[in-house]
Protein backbone atom coordinates (compact mmCIF):
# COMPACT_ATOMS: atom_id res chain seq x y z
CA UNK A 1 0.00 0.00 0.00
CA UNK A 2 1.49 3.32 -1.10
CA UNK A 3 1.30 6.19 1.38
CA UNK A 4 1.47 9.89 0.60
CA UNK A 5 2.43 12.23 3.43
CA UNK A 6 1.96 15.96 3.00
CA UNK A 7 3.43 18.89 4.86
CA UNK A 8 3.66 22.64 4.54
CA UNK A 9 0.15 24.03 4.78
CA UNK A 10 -0.80 26.93 6.99
CA UNK A 11 -2.11 30.46 7.23
CA UNK A 12 -0.68 33.23 5.08
CA UNK A 13 -1.69 36.73 4.07
CA UNK A 14 -2.74 37.52 0.53
CA UNK A 15 0.30 38.01 -1.66
CA UNK A 16 2.38 35.63 0.43
CA UNK A 17 3.93 32.28 -0.37
CA UNK A 18 3.77 28.72 0.87
CA UNK A 19 5.49 25.53 -0.17
CA UNK A 20 3.78 22.17 0.07
CA UNK A 21 5.67 18.89 0.10
CA UNK A 22 4.45 15.34 -0.37
CA UNK A 23 6.56 12.25 0.15
CA UNK A 24 5.43 8.96 -1.35
CA UNK A 25 6.46 5.57 0.02
CA UNK A 26 7.14 4.33 -3.53
CA UNK A 27 7.91 5.74 -6.94
CA UNK A 28 4.90 7.16 -8.74
CA UNK A 29 4.20 7.63 -12.43
CA UNK A 30 2.24 10.84 -12.08
CA UNK A 31 2.09 13.08 -9.03
CA UNK A 32 0.29 16.28 -8.33
CA UNK A 33 -1.98 18.35 -6.17
CA UNK A 34 -5.71 18.75 -5.97
CA UNK A 35 -7.62 21.17 -3.77
CA UNK A 36 -11.10 21.37 -2.36
CA UNK A 37 -12.66 24.53 -1.01
CA UNK A 38 -15.77 24.42 1.22
CA UNK A 39 -18.86 23.72 -0.85
CA UNK A 40 -16.88 23.11 -4.02
CA UNK A 41 -15.71 20.08 -5.94
CA UNK A 42 -12.17 18.86 -5.71
CA UNK A 43 -10.13 20.31 -8.57
CA UNK A 44 -6.74 19.63 -10.08
CA UNK A 45 -4.18 22.31 -9.25
CA UNK A 46 -1.05 20.93 -10.87
CA UNK A 47 0.42 17.62 -11.97
CA UNK A 48 3.78 16.41 -13.13
CA UNK A 49 4.87 13.21 -14.81
CA UNK A 50 8.02 11.37 -13.83
CA UNK A 51 9.49 12.69 -17.07
CA UNK A 52 8.85 16.30 -16.14
CA UNK A 53 5.73 17.16 -18.13
CA UNK A 54 3.54 19.57 -16.18
CA UNK A 55 -0.07 20.64 -16.23
CA UNK A 56 -1.60 23.55 -14.31
CA UNK A 57 -5.07 24.83 -13.64
CA UNK A 58 -5.65 28.15 -15.38
CA UNK A 59 -6.33 29.80 -12.03
CA UNK A 60 -2.81 29.09 -10.72
CA UNK A 61 -0.75 29.30 -13.93
CA UNK A 62 2.15 31.69 -13.42
CA UNK A 63 1.78 31.74 -9.63
CA UNK A 64 2.28 28.09 -8.63
CA UNK A 65 5.14 25.83 -9.60
CA UNK A 66 5.17 22.06 -9.27
CA UNK A 67 8.41 20.13 -9.05
CA UNK A 68 9.56 16.62 -8.23
CA UNK A 69 12.53 14.87 -6.77
CA UNK A 70 12.17 11.38 -8.22
CA UNK A 71 15.05 10.04 -6.13
CA UNK A 72 13.08 10.97 -3.00
CA UNK A 73 9.62 10.14 -4.43
CA UNK A 74 8.63 13.67 -3.42
CA UNK A 75 6.55 16.32 -5.13
CA UNK A 76 6.48 19.99 -4.20
CA UNK A 77 4.11 22.85 -4.86
CA UNK A 78 5.54 26.34 -4.58
CA UNK A 79 2.65 28.77 -4.23
CA UNK A 80 3.36 32.46 -4.74
CA UNK A 81 1.12 35.52 -4.92
CA UNK A 82 -1.51 33.67 -2.94
CA UNK A 83 -5.09 34.89 -3.07
CA UNK A 84 -7.99 34.35 -0.65
CA UNK A 85 -9.63 32.18 -3.31
CA UNK A 86 -6.70 29.76 -3.02
CA UNK A 87 -7.98 28.83 0.44
CA UNK A 88 -8.72 25.11 0.44
CA UNK A 89 -7.60 21.72 1.64
CA UNK A 90 -4.79 20.64 -0.65
CA UNK A 91 -4.42 16.93 -1.39
CA UNK A 92 -1.38 15.22 -2.72
CA UNK A 93 -2.22 12.71 -5.46
CA UNK A 94 -0.27 10.06 -7.28
CA UNK A 95 -0.75 7.24 -9.71
CA UNK A 96 0.95 3.84 -9.59
CA UNK A 97 -1.44 1.38 -11.25
CA UNK A 98 -4.20 3.19 -9.32
CA UNK A 99 -4.86 6.53 -7.64
CA UNK A 100 -3.45 7.31 -4.23
CA UNK A 101 -4.28 10.29 -2.03
CA UNK A 102 -2.69 12.08 0.88
CA UNK A 103 -4.62 13.08 3.98
CA UNK A 104 -4.85 16.73 2.97
CA UNK A 105 -3.32 19.90 4.35
CA UNK A 106 -5.17 23.15 5.00
CA UNK A 107 -4.08 26.32 3.21
CA UNK A 108 -5.75 29.51 4.38
CA UNK A 109 -5.10 32.85 2.70
CA UNK A 110 -6.35 35.88 4.57
CA UNK A 111 -7.26 39.12 2.82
Amino acid sequence: QVQLVESGGGLVQAGGSLRLSCAASASMNLMGWYRQAPGKQRELVAAMSSGGITNYADSVEGRFTISRDNAKNTVYLQMNSLKPEDTAVYYCWGIKFRDYWGQGTQVTVSS
